[in-house]
């Protein structure tokens, strides 16, 4: 396993993470109890990754319980990244006041004393302009001890401009994968202020890894998407599939991502001890300089003029 400086913490973070949305998960295809959950996240920290993201509103807390209940004993060896924003309710609440309430409660389903990391969870551009008091108080809450470090999680290559530009902030998840490229632009910003990156969405909700098609149909939150983004993925897809010569791209789509030095960890989402075994066994497969530089003209050819809807 890889390591790299979590920002800027004495910390090291595991270049491969685990995207924590799938623990404990009814919306999956195939329902994960809250006991293969454990198994699955212990599995993970004895393979090396000791990174781990979640959120209050993944499975209604259950993420975060689920991620306390498996490290019971070595927290020392993990570092956590958890949200503010989006409650166990699935309601949304930025308020000021309720930075550090929401603190204390991911504490509690986390069984520890601190969280490595708390990032705000899509915040409005007023926030991110920190044009609010939000940061003022997430250092506050650094220096009682309750957060190491904190951040925004965003979408946008404006958004991470923003960010970048008018706050402090020691962490940024972004949306960046073969498909959304368009904030590799700001990547040697964020590394000169030596900002720790988070790749979230790196599979594309598991389009990069070639199991669907122009065919396939979908519930949940993956129900989001229209016939017509389901085609133009598809074709984007096939086209992966051509050049790597190969109709599981999970290798080259996660490789695409490391390849960016700027990349401090990449967090797909793993619901199965055969895929945290396969993702950890990608981590020895170096990108060909060609076929880089081929997935960023299919980005720039034939995406960032008409961007893939998320």
């Amino acid at each position: 396993m890889n390591f790299r400086p979590f920002g800027r913490t004495t910390s090291m973070v595991s270049r491969l993470g685990f995207g924590g949305w799938q623990l404990g998960n009814s919306a999956l295809w195939t329902e994960m109890t809250e006991e293969e959950g454990v198994t699955l996240v212990k599995k993970a920290i004895e393979k090396g990754i000791n990174f781990f993201d979640a959120a209050p509103g993944y499975s209604n807390g259950l993420s975060e319980i689920i991620i306390g209940k498996a490290i019971e004993g070595i927290r020392e060896k993990v570092i956590i990244n958890t949200k503010f924003g989006h409650s166990v309710t699935g309601e949304m609440n930025f308020s000021e006041d309720a930075i550090e309430p929401a603190i204390m409660d991911s504490l509690k389903r986390l069984k520890t004393t601190y969280l490595d990391s708390l990032i705000l969870h899509n915040p409005d551009i007023d926030i991110l302009s920190n044009k609010t008091n939000h940061f003022k108080v997430l250092k506050e809450m650094k220096a009682k001890g309750l957060i190491r470090a904190y951040g925004v999680s965003i979408d946008t290559y404006d958004q991470f401009k923003t960010v970048l530009e008018k706050t402090d902030c020691d962490v940024i998840e972004i949306l960046f994968n073969v498909f959304f490229q368009a904030p590799a632009q700001l990547f040697s910003f964020a590394k000169a202020k030596k900002i720790t990156l988070i790749a979230k969405v790196p599979l594309d909700s598991g389009w990069l890894t070639g199991k669907f098609d122009s065919s396939s149909t979908f519930t949940g939150i993956r129900d989001r998407w229209s016939k017509e983004a389901i085609i133009k993925r598809s074709i984007m897809v096939e086209k992966l599939k051509k050049l790597t010569s190969d109709n599981d791209i999970t290798k080259y789509s996660l490789a695409f991502l490391y390849s960016f030095d700027a990349i401090t960890t990449v967090i797909p989402g793993m619901s199965s001890i055969k895929q945290l075994e396969q993702n950890i066994s990608y981590l020895d497969y170096e990108l060909p300089y060609h076929m880089k530089q081929t997935m960023i003209e299919l980005y720039n050819t034939q995406i960032k003029n008409n961007p893939l809807p998320w």
